[in-house]
Parts: structure tokens; C-alpha cells; sequence
């Protein structure tokens, strides 16, 4: 079991040097010079002299490969830059959006794990009776759904129409607790009704599939509960697929929130990353992509190891 552990941490760590790295390269393949973004004002091309200087005052006069071992260098001292757009150091600013987006997420994780899996047992052990073809369709019209169209969809109901909730924005809980969660619902409910759909055919699957092993027939005929067999014997062996499936979800998630936040009007960190890609704010992009995947391959490395604890053959 060590061994596995630190084989997963270890190609954990790997992967985030490889990101970085792409990261890095990625970047300058990407038509336009920062410089001249940030100089242009009313699209007038602004003086060569200029962009020269701010060019050299950035860094971006200096070879590739320095700047990327520069880069690196920089990255070991917890350092991701400064963004070319404010100056600002790009950590700080990362670091104000990033719980937001978070919560965000861990948010629609809950909806969806409360809503996914307890609806999918029931298609499984209901399986071609009425309530599974009802559940089937729910989930497959919930996945064909684009996420914008969902939220355009939640405002114009509930917060147009009805006057239920706010629109959109943001409040600090700190600030003001019960319009935070007001203000936090939709844009969770918006993400967590694809999601939980997901939940829902992955947790039916695998459910379906276990309630046919012939350990279940066997637990059935020693006269066991079927409260214990569904606990110890069916749901433990089918939530290893399921846990893969909300890892890889979380992780999509945090770069697939732009829509959500942007309806939504949520101060995440999608919204700085489409700022700092409009500006060509390198520092700004770079930052939040390693964040954002480094995060993915945390939640991913997370989710190993509970599948190790949910099914013991994993360890061996």
C-alpha cells in the first residue's frame, strides 16, 4: 500500500512539472505581444520606443529559455509573478478568487452526491419499472442541457419572473451569511443538475452491475438484512467507479465554471483567467492554468486513494 501511495505522489508531482512546463511554452505560441496590448489604447498602435521599454521592463526582451528557468525558479519560491495588466502580485489575487470557485464547486459536489447517487440505487434496484424510465430520461434531458442555458434559464424564472432570489453577485459570508447562501444556490443548483446527472448513470451502472455478482446471491441466501447487503456489499463495491467519475467532474469543473460565474455574476477565478487572456497577461494566465491544474491532479491523487480504501485489491 506505501508503495502505491507514493508511486501516485510521485507521478502527481511529475505531472504538475509537465503542466507548468506546457504552460510556460503554450504561451508563446499565442498570436500578439503583451506589450503592445497594454500600450494600445483606442486601437492606436503605440510607439515602438515604448513597447521596446515596457518589453524590458517586463522581462520579455530576455531569451525563451531563461525566462523559463526563471520561471521555474520563481515557481519553487511560491512565487507566480506579477501581472503585467496592475502589477499586482498574480498569488494574491489568486488567492482571493480561488475559495470562491471552490465553494462554488464543493458546493454543486454535495447537491449532486445528495441528488446522483441515492437516485441511481433506486433506478438500479427498479430497473424497467416505471420510476427507472423516468429517472433515465430526467438524467439524459439534464445532460443534453448547456450549462448557460440553464442558468440564462434559473434567472429568468426565479429571479425575473418570480422574485425569489437575487439575479446574481456576490456577498462575503462574513459579511452577510444568509445572502451568501442565497446568492450562492443557483449558481450551485445551475452546475450540480448535469452533474448529478452524471452521478446518477455512473451510480445505476454500477449498481446494476454489482446486484448480479454472486456474492450478493450468497449474502441474500445466509439470510442477511437487505439493509446490510446494500451497505456492505453492494454500495461499498459500487462507489470506487462513482468516486472516479465525481474526481474527474470536480476537476472539470474548475475550468468549466466560466459560464456559471459569469451568469451568475460569481467573482471566481475563471473570470481573472478570461481577463488575463484578453490582455495577454502572461504571469496572470500562467498562475491561474498551474493553479487550476494542479488542483485537478490533487483531486485526482485524493480520489486514488479512497478508491484504494473502497476496494482492497487496489492496494495489493
Amino acid at each position: 500500500m506505501l508503495s502505491y501511495i507514493i508511486k501516485r505522489t510521485l507521478t502527481a508531482v511529475l505531472l504538475s512539472v509537465a503542466v507548468a512546463s506546457i504552460v510556460f511554452l503554450a504561451l508563446f505560441l499565442v498570436p500578439g505581444d503583451p506589450a503592445e496590448v497594454l500600450l494600445s489604447t483606442g486601437g492606436v498602435e503605440p510607439p515602438a520606443e515604448a513597447v521596446r521599454a515596457l518589453r524590458v521592463e517586463l522581462g520579455l526582451d530576455q531569451p525563451v529559455l531563461w525566462q523559463y528557468f526563471s520561471f521555474l525558479g520563481d515557481l519553487l519560491k511560491g512565487d507566480l509573478g506579477q501581472s503585467f495588466s496592475n502589477g499586482e502580485a498574480v498569488l494574491s489575487t489568486i488567492l482571493v478568487r480561488l475559495p470562491r470557485t471552490l465553494e462554488l464547486i464543493f458546493a454543486a459536489t454535495v447537491v449532486s452526491l445528495i441528488v446522483g447517487i441515492p437516485s441511481g440505487m433506486i433506478a438500479a434496484m427498479r430497473q424497467g419499472e416505471t420510476i427507472d424510465r423516468v429517472l433515465s430520461f430526467a438524467a439524459s434531458i439534464a445532460m443534453s442541457l448547456p450549462i448557460f442555458v440553464i442558468g440564462t434559464a434559473m434567472v429568468y424564472v426565479f429571479a425575473q419572473k418570480f422574485r425569489l432570489v437575487p439575479a446574481g453577485g456576490y456577498v462575503a459570508f462574513s459579511q452577510d451569511p444568509a445572502q451568501h447562501l442565497l446568492l450562492l444556490l443557483m449558481p450551485a443548483i445551475a452546475i450540480s443538475i448535469g452533474f448529478s446527472a452524471t452521478i446518477f448513470r455512473m451510480s445505476r451502472a454500477t449498481v446494476a452491475a454489482v446486484l448480479t455478482k454472486d456474492w450478493v446471491r450468497t449474502a441474500r441466501s445466509k439470510g442477511i438484512s437487505e439493509r446490510q447487503v446494500m451497505i456492505w456489499h453492494i454500495v461499498r463495491n459500487a462507489l470506487g467507479p462513482v468516486a472516479t467519475v465525481v474526481g474527474l467532474q470536480m476537476g472539470n469543473l474548475l475550468g468549466g465554471s466560466v459560464l456559471v460565474e459569469y451568469v451568475f455574476n460569481w467573482p471566481g477565478l475563471s473570470g481573472y483567467l478570461v481577463t488575463a487572456i484578453e490582455n495577454r497577461d502572461y504571469p496572470g494566465v500562467r498562475g491561474t492554468v498551474l493553479i487550476v491544474a494542479t488542483l485537478f491532479i490533487l483531486i485526482n491523487l485524493v480520489v486514488d486513494m479512497i478508491y484504494m480504501i473502497l476496494d482492497p485489491r487496489v492496494r495489493s
